[in-house]
């Protein structure tokens, strides 16, 4: 089954106020900061939509606040992308699925990159496969779409302050919609 833009505003009413893995922020709100980080990076409209949308399959299999501190990988990069694959391009759906292995080459190629991890990320790490060896990482980087995924991984990883102030939900949900059309597959 197809998730409309109406499914995708009702699992943010119904489930965005869940807290972000034990960071300061809500679900919803690391969605949208993740949209506004892209949007001020001059991302297009497809990477933006990414980037509100990477985190979708949290909300979709809801394993409870900071499932990694029970040794759970909710597997959450996979798990929208049926739901989405009928209604938006690779182009949305290839950042979303790589940007966990983002995090994973970013760590084997980024000097301070891990460093600079929140706790929760450092546990999914382990629980992702741990950090890629050198030549993982350059597999990773010859795949199509693996520049955008280390943009996205990039502005998730920031996405987590308390009282940023971003566009709303409509506002993503306007270029999720934009994407749609100009893919023709609404």
């Amino acid at each position: 089954m197809a998730l409309s833009v109406t499914d995708i505003r009702s699992l943010f009413e119904q489930y965005g106020d869940i807290a972000y893995s034990g960071e300061p922020v809500t679900q919803l709100q690391h969605a949208l900061q993740s949209g506004a980080l892209a949007e001020e990076a001059g991302a297009g409209d497809q990477l933006v939509a990414a980037a509100f949308l990477h985190d979708l399959g949290h909300l979709l299999n809801l394993q409870g606040a900071t499932p990694t501190e029970r040794g759970i990988d909710d597997l959450h990069q996979y798990f929208a992308l049926p739901f989405l694959r009928a209604v938006l391009p690779d182009a949305v759906l290839e950042p979303i699925r790589l940007h966990v292995d983002a995090k994973r080459c970013l760590c084997a190629t980024d000097d301070g990159y891990f460093d600079q991890l929140s706790a929760d990320s450092v546990r999914s790490l382990d629980l992702q496969g741990g950090i890629f060896s050198s030549e993982e990482a350059e597999r990773f980087l010859q795949k199509p779409y693996a520049q955008d995924a280390l943009r996205l991984r990039k502005w998730d990883d920031r996405a987590k302050e308390e009282h940023r102030v971003t566009p709303d939900l409509n506002h993503y949900l306007d270029v999720v919609v934009r994407v749609m059309r100009k893919s023709a597959i609404v």
